[in-house]
């Protein structure tokens, strides 16, 4: 790295610190408040509540981080400008772009950092938060007790597979009393109960197991093997896939949709057992599976769309770039938010409803920049 982007990357970050760490205590202290008495009735210690927010950290900082980087940006180039600073520059022979490229490249790292916290650790930093508000409202019931998930129904479309589970547990995967039932490649049909069923190895072990094989046409059964334990390699589900249908199950509308924090790989696990959903259902799939693709990418564009606005602030009002960039910001994560609305309706495709918004606005930062001189 060159002198003068280390001099660049190193002016942006102080005020990005400043940013972040004021928004994040910002909007903490917003949801403390709004929330303090839900964590009274929750008894909740000082040290449990700062555990709370700490998991959720990660959902706090995909809000704030883009936010926090186009202000930090924005009071850099500002000043840059204003001290005549780029125009050295510029008059050493660099252009604009390569001026740029530092920031450029910070806002691809956020966007990848900002992918990895919303794959990673978004997707459960919500259920931990959730568990943590429980803590002392469920006296008998301890944290191995919660994991468990009781009549769970699904069906494998692409397998033509039923499964009817007594209980499940997510964490391990365990099944108690479960019940499977499948068409075997002759055309006839299979029931298998048990006792009890783990993953082993990537093979469905069940234990105090029976077969029934079913006679369509007499519409009778008949105990086809019982054997105290049964290695089964064909049934392809997983803990996750089962996972993933206990989550998506519940977004019985658009707004649960939107809200839900689902990783590409749970969304893509639903898919697998359910390749020919209807077309609501594949809809909002499709458009959260896009937006979680398109999302990161937000401190990228906000880069692109600060550029033009600091950089020339200098020839005008600061003041008026700034707001200017503010309000095409804004206008950004309205567009963003409409896009999934509408995606998730079924009214225009989930890619275009997703990626439009960055296209669109990261395209017109671009235009802008260029005809700065």
């Amino acid at each position: 790295m060159r002198l003068l982007d280390r001099y660049l990357v190193r002016e942006l970050m102080i005020p990005l610190g400043y940013c972040l760490s004021g928004f994040l205590i910002f909007m903490i202290g917003s949801d403390l408040l709004s929330d303090l008495n839900n964590f009274q009735q929750a008894r909740l210690s000082v040290l449990e509540i700062g555990e709370y927010y700490f998991v959720r950290i990660p959902e706090l900082l995909t809000v704030v981080l883009p936010v926090a980087l186009l202000l930090a940006l924005l009071y850099v180039l500002t000043n840059l400008s204003r001290h005549h600073e780029l125009t050295a520059m510029r008059a050493a022979g660099l252009s604009l772009w390569r001026l740029c490229v530092p920031y450029i490249a910070v806002g691809f790292l956020f966007s990848v950092g900002q992918y990895s916290l919303s794959e990673i650790w978004m997707p459960n930093s919500a259920e931990h938060a959730e568990e943590i508000l429980r803590r002392h409202q469920v006296k008998k019931q301890n944290a191995a007790d919660r994991a468990w998930q009781n009549d769970l129904k699904f069906h494998n479309d692409g397998e033509d597979r039923f499964w009817r589970i007594r209980s499940y547990n997510v964490e391990t995967g365990e099944m108690l009393d479960p019940y499977v039932e499948w068409k075997t490649s002759e055309g006839s049909r299979r029931q298998l109960l048990a006792e009890r069923a783990v993953r082993t190895n990537g093979i469905w072990v069940f234990f105090d197991a029976r077969q029934f094989a079913v006679n369509a046409s007499a519409e009778s059964e008949h105990l086809w093997q019982r054997t105290n334990r049964l290695e089964v390699a064909y049934f392809s589900e997983t803990p996750e896939q089962i996972k993933s249908e206990i989550k998506v199950s519940r977004l019985d509308t658009v707004q649960a949709a939107r809200k839900a924090k689902l990783s590409i790989a749970e969304i893509l696990d639903y898919k697998r057992l359910h390749p020919n959903l209807e077309s609501r259902k594949q809809a909002m799939l499709d458009t959260k599976l896009y937006a979680r693709l398109s999302g990161p990418w937000t401190c990228l564009v906000v880069v692109l769309i600060a550029i033009p606005f600091g950089a020339a602030s200098g020839r005008r009002n600061a003041f008026v770039g700034v707001a200017a960039s503010i309000f095409i910001c804004f206008t950004y994560v309205v567009t963003q938010n409409l896009g999934q609305a509408v995606g998730s309706g079924g009214y225009i495709s989930p890619l275009i409803a997703s990626f439009l918004p960055n296209i669109l606005f990261g395209g017109v930062g671009i235009v802008l920049t260029s005809r700065i001189r």
